[in-house]
């Protein structure tokens, strides 16, 4: 692969470099969530902001900790954590909002993602269609558990990933909107939890480097409680989902300390 910046070892996209990150990151899509996110950890710092692309790193229970927007979608999630890894990142958790499909999921939820269905298309430069998109099993449990602790009303199971959001929102509107409603039926019937846009191909990036990865959203509202004419909250307060996100990565390294001991 070419060196684009000329052997100084700083990441292409990311400007990062070695020692700038930590074992742990948190990926929002905002980058105005990073600095929200970072000020729950101790003597975090901007240690580099490039297009939307911005990282801070701090430390909790004295281990340092990385927070990195990755923007809306799986091509730039992709980059942001092949770039963290290559500074020495191996667990990541994807923080971010979504929108309710199963019935039960409402607005102001939280929804710990087990799997993703992968109707995206970077995931396909990584793994054959055949390959699920699964989160870690330890980073989806500290994850329920920071959720649960916090009193979230939680929801485990399987995310729907998409690369357009109107197609979703107003699937008419496009030239293959017969597709796009057939396919939305069918994560109906199999009971998927919600729709978001960077797990299928943060977990499948996961798995072909080695790294670990688990998704944690807050539930804005849910298009599918609306149609049927039921109750459907739309929210936007994402606090409870970043202090989640932020004691997952807690309860991470404490189970990781005791691995070792």
């Amino acid at each position: 692969m070419s060196d684009y910046m000329n052997g100084t070892g700083v990441q292409y996209h990311l400007h990062t470099r070695k020692g700038d990150v930590g074992r742990y990151a948190i990926l929002p899509g905002d980058p105005k969530r990073v600095p929200l996110i970072a000020s729950r950890l101790d003597d975090a710092r901007l240690v580099a902001d490039s297009r939307e692309f911005v990282t801070y790193t701090g430390t909790l229970l004295g281990e340092k900790v990385t927070v990195t927007s990755t923007g809306i979608g799986g091509p730039s999630a992709a980059i942001a954590m092949e770039e963290l890894w290559k500074c020495g990142t191996d667990t990541f958790v994807r923080m971010g909002t979504c929108g309710g499909i199963a019935l039960p999921v409402m607005g102001g939820d939280i929804v710990v993602a087990t799997a993703a269905v992968r109707m995206e298309g970077t995931s396909r430069e990584y793994a054959p269609i055949e390959f699920p998109a699964v989160a870690d099993f330890s980073v989806v449990s500290a994850l329920r558990d920071a959720a649960i602790s916090l009193g979230c009303r939680t929801h485990l199971g399987v995310v729907q990933c998409k690369d357009s959001f109107y197609g979703q929102h107003d699937p008419d509107a496009m030239p293959v909107s017969y597709e796009l409603r057939e396919k939305w039926e069918a994560w109906k019937r199999l009971g998927v939890l919600a729709s978001e846009m960077e797990s299928a191909a943060l977990f499948t990036v996961a798995a072909a480097l080695g790294a670990r990865c688990g998704s944690i959203f807050f539930v804005v509202g849910n298009q599918e409680r609306e149609a049927l004419g039921m109750d459907n909250p739309k929210l936007h307060d994402t606090e409870k989902a970043i202090e989640a996100a932020v004691e997952g990565v807690r309860n991470l390294i404490c189970m990781d300390r005791r691995s070792i001991s």
